[in-house]
């Protein structure tokens, strides 16, 4: 099938061209586009920090309809339909129809943005991708934006007697006195959100303490050298692993049973014919009161 999909070679700038879509295998269904998400990850591969990546993996924050349904399509989804909503994790989701591997798509009620539900179980998933956090121990969250918030709100639903402090700078009226400027604390969980500090070193760890790296940050000699002396467990959680598909159900149900509010996070729509090149335009210089940004077909 050909259609229109939007990508970028890391040159600073996304850009519109036909791309031709095989049919979709056995396991897998193939999807309409409704809304996808611009993440601060497809903002980074736009400005050459990373990548580029293929255009067949242009855009991974989809909402769509389904429109075809592979013979073989049966984890946790034997009952997909054609006209299902899904949320989904694969990609090119900046393309007019895409396909989506069986375990990497949930069905959803409706078309709204806050199930977008792939962002929200980037943070879910810092929480239960298997991870043996110290349940009575005291844990930090390093950054205050849309991630950290999800991450506050599993940590508090999954561990409801934990000790839990955020250190960032930004969504202060958020956040209210939960935020610290700075701590001299000492913590047996860390999840690194930011990049920003030395673990060990200006942030204090526990023994057999455990970090959560989500922004793969690099590691200076001296930190890698404190953590090693205190025995400390670094993880890294991916959205490719195939438990996700467990944090994006969760995601389903926290957002249903109102125990995580997304709608605030989801500060600005562009049409798609007429508004995308702004979309990565907001996404790069994060105008006042914007959070975060998602197209939508017509």
């Amino acid at each position: 099938m050909r259609n229109r999909i939007l990508f970028t070679n890391g040159d600073g700038k996304f850009v519109e061209t036909a791309w031709d879509k095989p049919e979709p295998l056995d396991n897998e269904i193939e999807v309409k586009a409704l809304m996808t998400g611009v993440c601060r990850s497809d903002i980074d591969m736009m400005q050459g920090n990373f990548g580029p990546l293929p255009m067949s993996m242009s855009g991974h924050e989809g909402l769509g309809i389904v429109t075809k349904v592979g013979s073989n399509v049966k984890m946790f989804t034997s009952n997909t339909k054609v006209g299902d909503i899904v949320a989904t994790r694969g990609e090119p989701a900046y393309s007019d129809y895409y396909n989506v591997r069986d375990g990497e798509f949930v069905i959803v009620p409706e078309a709204d943005p806050k199930y977008i539900l792939e962002p929200v179980a980037c943070g879910i998933n810092c929480v239960v991708d298997g991870l043996e956090y110290k349940k009575d121990g005291k844990t930090l969250i390093l950054g205050s934006g849309f991630l950290a918030w999800v991450v506050y709100k599993t940590l508090l639903y999954n561990f409801k007697d934990m000790s839990v402090d955020v250190l960032g700078s930004s969504n202060a009226k958020l956040w209210g006195d939960k935020l610290l400027l700075g701590t001299s604390e000492s913590y047996d969980n860390v999840i690194d959100l930011s990049g920003k500090y030395e673990l060990g070193t200006e942030i204090n760890l526990n023994n057999n303490a455990l970090i959560v790296d989500a922004v793969g940050k690099a590691v200076s000699r001296e930190e890698a050298q404190a953590q090693l002396w205190k025995s400390i467990t670094t993880v890294k959680p991916s959205p490719r692993t195939p438990r996700f598909i467990n944090a994006m159900y969760q995601a389903r149900w926290m957002i249903e049973n109102g125990e995580i509010e997304v709608d605030s996070f989801w500060t600005r729509c562009y049409n798609r014919n007429t508004e995308w090149q702004q979309a990565f335009a907001d996404g790069m210089d994060r105008p006042n009161g914007y959070s975060r940004g998602y197209i939508k077909w017509d």
